[in-house]
């Protein structure tokens, strides 16, 4: 019997006010993600796709329809379990690093271990290996007023990863960074995806960004324009 996939959203709605006012930010989506794709969702200001995000990542819930993730309907979930969800299964990256700035590039990656109440050595050792990964094993004792943008956006990634997620949910992560140092986090994000298996979920609104996904979904006016792009080839659909 196959396995469910990753993600699944089922004629989700999500509807903001009433009567007049009444916005349907998704106006009934079909979305299936499964284990290793890069995905990158597009679309103009006010399409659906930061909500969309937000219902992924567990920040926000649908008004109507279904989110399964590995099969399991986070819908039925409290808020609790689904706290649970982001802080075992998934990561996130932000447009504006979100670090602490006086705390070290290990500390901060160290941050979600923490809350797991993981011990200290543990912390230690995972955290420097996370940095590792992100060509940071050097400035771990550096502080985020000591790094570059694109050194801090890679400790932001490191924190994201130091949890080992089922998922990575990038949102505008080249959004503060010029274009060099822009390709090198895309980079990045392709070496973790291609070589260690990682789905990443990426929103951009910049065309060169997004080539770097094997998938492009396009949002507009709450729906779903256009979904392109193959998980095994990187070849448009149909």
């Amino acid at each position: 019997m196959s396995s469910p996939p990753l993600i699944a959203l089922q004629g989700v709605k999500k509807i903001y006010g009433e009567g007049a006012a009444r916005v349907a930010a998704l106006a009934g989506i079909n979305v299936t993600i499964n284990d290793g794709e890069f995905t990158a969702i597009m679309g103009p200001s006010g399409s659906g796709k930061s909500t969309f995000m937000n219902i992924l990542g567990c920040l926000d819930t649908p008004s109507e329809g279904h989110y399964y993730f590995r099969g399991a309907d986070v819908g039925e979930l409290d808020r609790d379990q689904r706290a649970l969800l982001r802080r075992y299964y998934l990561g996130f990256v932000f447009q504006g690093f979100n670090l602490l700035k006086r705390t070290t590039a290990l500390e901060n990656v160290e941050l979600p271990l923490l809350y797991r109440g993981m011990p200290r050595a543990e912390r230690h050792e995972r955290a420097r290996e996370a940095l590792r990964q992100v060509g940071l094993a050097e400035r771990g004792g550096h502080t985020g007023a000591e790094l570059s943008g694109g050194q801090q956006q890679r400790v932001a990634i490191a924190r994201a990863l130091v949890t080992e997620p089922s998922v990575i949910f990038a949102d505008e992560p080249t959004g503060n960074l010029d274009s060099k140092t822009s390709y090198e986090v895309m980079d990045l994000f392709t070496r973790l995806n291609r070589g260690r298996g990682i789905t990443v979920v990426l929103v951009t609104h910049e065309e060169d960004i997004a080539k770097y996904a094997r998938r492009q979904i396009r949002f507009r006016d709450g729906h779903i324009e256009s979904d392109t792009g193959n998980v095994a080839t990187g070849e448009a659909r149909a």
